[in-house]
């Protein structure tokens, strides 16, 4: 069965940004969708964020991931522990490493990756980032992620983050994400 799961970043809901505008269009084309509110979702911890879709999320061949900013780890984290090859990941401002100048580490960040592991767990993985990301998920990340997996990576120039309230990104449609998928 077609589905998708689209996870949200750090302060948001299932209704930030573009995500009601691409679940809307994957309804439309036959997915069944899982747009879930992560638990905790102002400080993402990996652990609680990771288990809780570990638990309630299905995977399969023609899963779909979609992650923004905290949702990026998280993904990555889905595939480090799945054992099911999925049909695509895309991460969108994504990052796998701590940002800036954090006082402590990113509870959202694993320690380590196994990137060889996750890399066999997606039959396509895309990357989209901005080369102004006021966060720091930036196209300096999207290149430290492609380095270790592969794939796709997108750099955008002047998009910022694809949705912040803090730097006035109201980012409602994102045709060029909606342009990747079904």
């Amino acid at each position: 069965m077609k589905n998708a799961i689209i996870l949200h970043g750090t302060g948001c809901t299932p209704n930030s940004y573009w995500i009601p505008y691409i679940k809307k269009h994957l309804e439309q084309n036959g997915y069944s969708l899982w747009v879930p509110q992560l638990p905790e979702p102002d400080t993402p911890d990996l652990k609680l964020q990771l288990s809780y879709v570990l638990k309630n999320g299905k995977f399969n061949k023609d899963t779909i991931l979609i992650g923004h900013s905290a949702g990026g780890p998280l993904i990555l984290g889905i595939l480090d522990n799945i054992d099911v090859k999925i049909k695509k990941a895309i991460l969108v401002a994504g990052y796998a490493r701590p940002k800036g100048t954090v006082p402590q580490p990113e509870k959202i960040l694993q320690k380590r990756y196994n990137w060889k592991k996750i890399k066999n767990n997606a039959k396509e993985i895309i990357f989209i980032n901005s080369d102004n990301d006021p966060w720091g998920c930036d196209d300096k990340e999207g290149r430290y992620m492609f380095d270790n997996l592969g794939g796709v990576l997108i750099i955008r120039h002047g998009d910022g983050h694809m949705g912040s309230d803090t730097y006035n990104q109201p980012y409602k449609e994102f045709p060029f994400l909606k342009s990747l998928l079904p």
